[in-house]
């Protein structure tokens, strides 16, 4: 690969490194929440491996080099670079290529599915690597998955068939996207679960890889009584348990310990489905869980774990490792509290009626927290879950803000594409707009919405012999899911980036509701958009249209294929701004690169034109979910996604070359002693970020 096209490619120099702040919450906690929060915590530190190997056959040999050249070194890397016989310069790219590896937990960027590599040469690695037997034998197991190579297909996360990496399919690079899609319906037909498992193609047929501590659970503890079954083209297809067995082990183990210290019998039984769950293998215990987890309400100490998000398996069906345990912030919580008080009034102000909406709005848990630990790949700013729809359906949901991952700052972040006289404004109302549109997407946006199911054989959840009438065709609707179906197994790999797309326009649509923006503190109600209310609309309106404009950099214009979900649905939402015309929205520039690129917003026509633009794709959005239509639905995200020459050409090049670092997070860490709880932080430097790691080796 040539140097400009690698560039892309090359660990941010430097990563931004931000701390996540949290021991005045965690100290306000007693002895017995602080032994709770202490083992969910570990417990959900132990999927670091699992992370890990979800990511790339390298990802567990880099960090095992990472770690194991921090305890050799004893963390002084000055000295290092003198035993190496290196600058201080070349230690520095390396450890900024490590913190960013521990931030996203692999060689791929959590956030757009891309690879990225030292700004080292490869004689430099191995120079450090010679310090020790244990180092230089590691360096050798992946020091040809490390760079770029000449491979252009496996710089990004997909499908095997396509030449991308993705572990979902492990020792499997012929397994073809049709064979994954045979598989996967054939058990969905069966009723299992597929979020912890992965496949393997065999000589026979198929392995599907199931995480649990247990390698043979009891007939009574399994999902699915059989095992195994032989298809009519002769292949078998097996479930195979034990996958992360020793993670598994540790993970059920704090777990059992997690539940001695529990506040109440609700967490007393979801501690002891969890912990069923990841021993067993079993996702009907894990669900049994979530609904405990559901009753929960208001807890001191609040978590979640599990096989949770589905964006990174190609099929969009098999859950990422993430674990969190975190603290409530009660001031902040109050104002959402509102918000879902509120909630029953805002819904129908979307663009459908109540035919396309739940019978009744469960109303959630809706909390701010401070976060203790988020395992995982990366740390969203919000979290709705479960993602299961048959429970959020009759039990509901939760909704979780991360406040302090929200308030993390880096000094002197440079802003590019908003407008010098717009500078002021957005700097002073990004945060309070960011807070706002999570609260309304969260809750909202993945809180609203009926699916129309035949949910058993001749059995509706709607008036099948009088239909709903679609308000986009004006007709009867004609799809709907059929038993057994789920909106994942039938949108696929769409469902997260067209779900979180939804949820977005939800917020931009409903912030334009001035008592919204009241319930947050900002205003007074009245429709005014020259006030603080209107600054605070204004600059999430901003922020979302910057956005849409960051998101080019996650496009690959070689394989043609967005890596970020999220991204992807915030370009389609800066499309739906400027197709409302220049009297609404445009992207302003003077020079021919593009280099001075801004968004022109016009911040009278929010409430008016912008609002009708995101209504009007909502409603599609919408309904075409409601209804199954993922022919429909497909064509037309699809099309709105599509990066055009001007885009691809222009826009991107212009967005790559100020490009800033995303965040990563360095987390303190839990000690027990003497029956007792301490915390401990760690600078915010890739040296700190590292140490960190180092002294969570639960595993």
């Amino acid at each position: 690969m040539d140097a400009e096209s690698l560039k892309q490619y090359l660990a941010d120099s430097p990563p931004t490194i931000v701390p996540l702040a949290i021991k005045p919450h965690f100290e306000a906690l007693s002895d017995k929440e602080k032994l709770y929060a202490h083992h969910i915590s570990i417990a959900s530190f132990a999927g670091t491996r699992v992370v890990l190997r979800q990511v790339s056959p390298e990802s567990e040999l880099i960090y095992d080099f990472i770690i194991a050249l921090h305890k050799h070194s004893n963390g002084d890397y000055s000295a290092l670079a003198k035993d190496a016989g290196l600058s201080s310069e070349v230690v520095d790219a390396y450890l900024n290529y490590s913190a960013q590896f521990l931030g996203n937990l692999g060689n791929y960027k959590s956030f757009g599915d891309s690879k990225f590599v030292p700004r080292i040469e490869p004689r430099q690695l191995k120079a450090l690597a010679t310090v020790s037997p244990r180092t230089l034998e590691l360096y050798e197991t992946f020091k040809d998955a490390i760079y770029a190579g000449n491979d252009v297909a496996k710089l990004h996360l997909g499908y095997p068939s396509a030449g991308h990496v993705s572990t979902y399919y492990p020792d499997s690079p012929e397994i073809t996207k049709e064979e994954i899609t045979g598989v996967s319906d054939f058990l969905e037909g069966k009723g299992l679960l597929p979020e912890n498992t992965r496949v393997r193609k065999t000589k026979e047929g198929f392995d599907v890889l199931i995480a649990s501590a247990q390698t043979n659970p009891s007939s009574s503890d399994r999902d699915l009584k059989e095992s195994e079954w032989t298809l009519d083209d002769g292949k078998k297809i097996k479930l195979v348990f034990g996958d992360y067995q020793k993670e598994m082990e540790t993970i059920t183990k704090h777990f059992e310990e997690a539940k001695k210290y529990a506040a109440n019998e609700t967490q007393d039984k979801m501690m002891e489905e969890y912990a069923k769950s990841f021993r067993t293998g079993s996702l009907e215990a894990f669900k049994e869980s979530q609904r405990y987890w559901i009753k929960d309400k208001g807890p001191e100490v609040e978590t979640d774990i599990g096989f949770i998000e589905t964006y990174r398996d190609p099929q969009g069906i098999r859950g990422e490792w993430e674990g969190f345990v975190a603290m409530v912030n009660k001031e902040r919580t109050r104002a959402f509290g509102n918000l879902v008080e509120s909630a029953p009034k805002l819904i129908p102000l979307l663009p459908w009626d109540k035919a396309f909406e739940k019978d009744t709005f469960l109303s959630p848990d809706f909390t701010s927290l401070e976060v203790l630990t988020f395992a995982g790949s990366g740390i969203p700013a919000g979290i709705n879950i479960p993602n299961y729809d048959d429970i959020r359906q009759t039990l509901g949901f939760k909704n979780v803000s991360l406040g302090n991952v929200l308030s993390a700052k880096a000094s002197n972040e440079p802003i590019p594409f908003i407008k010098d006289t717009d500078l002021a404004i957005y700097q002073k109302y990004r945060d309070p707009a960011f807070e706002v549109q999570v609260g309304l997407h969260e809750l909202l946006g993945h809180g609203c919405g009926k699916l129309l199911q035949e949910t058993s054989p001749g059995e509706y959840n709607f008036d099948i012999k009088n239909p709903p009438v679609s308000p986009i065709s004006g007709k009867p609707v004609s799809t709907w899911y059929k038993p057994g179906q789920t909106w994942g197994s039938v949108f696929g790999s769409v469902a997260g980036s067209y779900e979180e797309c939804r949820a977005e326009c939800v917020a931009m649509a409903l912030s334009c509701d001035f008592s919204v923006l009241q319930i947050f503190g900002f205003g007074d109600g009245s429709d005014d958009i020259n006030n603080e209310a209107g600054d605070v609309l204004y600059a999430a309106y901003l922020s979302m249209a910057r956005a849409g404009v960051a998101a080019l950099e996650f496009w690959d214009p070689k394989s043609r294929k967005w890596g970020q979900p999220h991204m992807q649905a915030r370009f389609s939402i800066l499309r739906t701004f400027l197709n409302a015309g220049v009297e609404f929205c445009e992207l302003e520039h003077s020079q021919p690169d593009l280099s001075d690129l801004t968004i022109r917003l016009e911040r009278n026509k929010i409430t008016t034109l912008g609002r009708q633009a995101v209504e009007d794709y909502l409603q599609k959005l919408h309904i075409y979910k409601s209804t199954a239509d993922v022919d429909t639905a497909k064509k037309m995200y699809e099309e709105i996604t599509n990066v055009e020459p001007f885009y691809e050409n222009y826009v991107r090049p212009a967005v790559l070359k100020k490009k800033t670092p995303r965040k990563v997070f360095v987390q303190a860490n839990t000690i027990e002693k003497d029956g007792k709880v301490e915390l401990k932080e760690y600078e915010a430097s890739a040296k700190g970020m590292i140490q960190s790691y180092a002294e969570r080796e639960y595993v």
